[in-house]
């Protein structure tokens, strides 16, 4: 399936904790560069007609207010960790002004933690003014989105299952440390790959910088940008003079094309 052109914007660029983090009085944390304020990581997947939001984060109503966002057509969840769903209550809004429910789209994990975390959204009776979702199960195939084909890719976030998406030949992938060779092959050759990169130092489940720079050049990746990071990884500026070429630090609003 062809994608129409596409504009990515990142809602955030930040982990779990986000950057800067609370108390934390480190230079990266204490910074006035707006490029290391970093909110939870979440991006919007546009074309001309269809709007999708990965991941409601916690920072899901200012990243919408901040993006001026008045449409959305489509959420679709990576995995169930509360820095990814958190914001899920604030589709209200976009009930209200679309008088219409918003489509949701999860793995059957995500799907129970979406039903635990907001259960009065799946009550029998329901109170006026809670979000209205139609929720899908996402599964293997590439399916559509308006005009947007969705092909799921499965990685892995330690022994967690995530799930990355490709949108004609761009690929996210957000919380992971391990991909099979078979998923592997789904994002070869994209253009433009967006992947975790927390910070230099081994996690047990994130990307390293390092880990992220040689996994793009695995895949033959043209253009790779990281995201996820923690306050550990560095001064936005400063590790950016130290990427190789056809590498970038993603940061809060930056807009890009595919």
């Amino acid at each position: 399936m062809t994608s129409p052109p596409l504009k990515i914007t990142f809602l955030g660029t930040g982990t779990s904790s986000g950057v800067p983090m609370i108390a934390c009085p480190c230079e990266v944390c204490a910074s006035t560069d707006k490029k290391d304020k970093r909110l939870r990581s979440s991006i919007m997947v546009q074309s001309d007609t269809t709007t999708i939001v990965v991941d409601t984060t916690p920072d899901f109503r200012y990243q919408m207010l901040r993006a001026g966002v008045k449409k959305l057509d489509a959420v679709l969840y990576t995995h169930p960790h509360k820095d990814h769903v958190a914001g899920l209550d604030d589709i209200r809004a976009f009930n209200f002004f679309q008088q219409q429910a918003i489509n949701v789209y999860a793995n059957e994990l995500t799907q129970k933690a979406l039903r635990n975390e907001f259960y009065y959204i799946f009550a029998e009776h329901k109170y006026p003014g809670i979000p209205e979702i139609n929720l899908h199960t996402i599964d293997a195939q590439t399916f559509m989105i308006g005009d947007i084909p969705v092909t799921p890719i499965s990685v892995w976030h330690l022994h967690m299952p995530v799930i990355a998406f490709r949108f004609g030949d761009f690929v996210y992938i957000t919380d992971a440390n391990k991909i099979e060779d078979v998923e592997k092959d789904k994002i070869r050759n994209a253009k433009i790959l967006v992947v975790n990169a927390l910070r230099h130092k081994k996690h047990i489940s994130h990307y390293t910088l390092d880990e992220a720079i040689a996994l793009s050049d695995e895949l033959n990746i043209e253009q790779a940008y990281f995201t996820h990071i923690s306050h550990q990884l560095g001064l936005h500026e400063t590790v950016s003079r130290t990427l190789p070429p056809g590498k970038t630090l993603a940061h809060d609003e930056l807009v890009i094309f595919s």
